[in-house]
Parts: structure tokens; C-alpha cells; sequence
């Protein structure tokens, strides 16, 4: 597979189809395949030309590695992205939630008698209460 320069921006420049075959050495049917089933969203010029941006040739990429190199048929692709968007819209909701967190704590102060670097207190054995159940018959 051509890969692009790593060097490149990321502009929001956008490639023309047959720019886009020609740089991956695919059939430009072989895109609008693509995006007929809904893998590849190019924008659309005023004139209705598709437009492939970086991100649509990061995607262009996996599917094309997938498809090369792993052999997976469309809708195994299609499983595989809707899953791999998933997975980073739970990493935004983690990364979230740990932002939250970090931001409740951050202005509180520690308990009294602890350094605040230690969640749980050593309790000596002989300290602990043992009770006895009492059934009444």
C-alpha cells in the first residue's frame, strides 16, 4: 500500500477520488464501493466532486490494511469500525470522568491523621470488636 508522507500536515485539504485511487493503488469504483457501505464519507464540493480529507485517508488505510493484509470481508470491517469508534467514545468518557474526579479532589483537603497518600488505615487486630449473636427461641 503508498502511504503518504508522515510528514504532511494535517490540513483540511481535500483529494480529489482520483487523486485518492491513485495515491493507494485502488480502482476509484473500488471508493465509491467503499462508500456506498457507508465505510468512507467523503465531503462534496458545490460542484458534487467527492473530497477525501486526512481523516477519510486515515480511515481509506485501515480498511485497505484490513482488507490486504487480514482478509476481512466489508461487513467484518464494518463490525470493526463501528467498534473502534466505540472504543475511543469510551476513552473520551473515561478520560472525562477522571477529569471530573481529579477535579473533586484536587481542592480538598486530606482527612486529619492521615498523610493523604494512603486510602486505607492498618488496624491491629486487638483493636477489633467481636459480637456475639444472641437468638431468642
Amino acid at each position: 500500500m503508498a502511504r503518504r508522507p508522515k510528514t504532511r500536515s494535517r490540513s483540511k485539504a481535500g483529494y480529489m477520488i482520483s487523486v485518492v485511487a491513485e495515491m493507494y493503488n485502488i480502482h476509484p469504483q473500488t471508493l465509491r464501493l467503499y462508500e456506498r457501505e457507508g465505510l468512507l464519507l467523503p465531503s462534496r464540493s458545490e460542484g458534487n466532486t467527492r473530497l477525501y480529507t486526512e481523516e477519510d485517508l486515515e480511515r481509506l488505510e485501515v480498511i485497505l490494511s484490513l482488507t490486504r493484509d487480514l482478509g476481512v470481508n466489508l461487513a467484518g470491517i464494518e463490525i470493526i469500525l463501528n467498534m473502534r469508534a466505540r472504543m475511543k467514545e469510551m476513552e473520551r468518557e473515561v478520560q472525562a470522568l477522571v477529569e471530573y474526579i481529579r477535579g473533586e479532589f484536587a481542592g480538598r483537603p486530606a482527612p486529619a491523621g492521615s498523610s493523604g497518600e494512603k486510602g486505607l488505615v492498618r488496624v491491629g487486630h486487638r483493636s477489633l470488636i467481636r459480637t456475639r449473636v444472641v437468638r431468642m427461641s
